[in-house]
C-alpha cells in the first residue's frame, strides 16, 4: 500500500461522502417541494428575513472565529509536541 493508494482512498471516501450528501439533499428537497415547503415559507414561519438570517450568520462567525483561533493557539502546539513524542509506528 503506497502513499498514492492511501491518498486515492481518501479522495474516494470524500467524493463518496459528497455524493451521498448531494443525493440526500436532492431527496429531502424533492420531499419538501411535494408539501409546498419553500425556503421563504420556512423563514416566514420563524419570522425572519433573509437579511436577518445573513446578519445572524455573520454575527455567529464574528463571535466564533476569535475563540477558534485562540483555541488553535493552545491546541496545535500541544498536538505537535504529542505527535513528536509518540513512539514510531511499526
Amino acid at each position: 500500500m503506497g502513499e498514492s493508494w492511501l491518498g486515492g482512498l481518501w479522495v474516494q471516501t470524500v467524493l463518496s461522502g459528497f455524493l451521498k450528501l448531494a443525493l440526500a439533499s436532492l431527496l429531502a428537497g424533492s420531499l419538501l417541494s411535494v408539501f409546498d415547503i419553500t425556503p421563504r415559507s420556512v423563514l416566514d414561519f420563524f419570522g425572519l428575513t433573509a437579511e436577518e438570517l445573513r446578519d445572524g450568520v455573520i454575527a455567529a462567525f464574528a463571535w466564533a472565529a476569535p475563540r477558534m483561533l485562540m483555541g488553535a493557539v493552545v491546541i496545535l502546539p500541544l498536538w505537535f509536541v504529542t505527535y513528536l513524542l509518540m513512539p514510531p509506528r511499526s
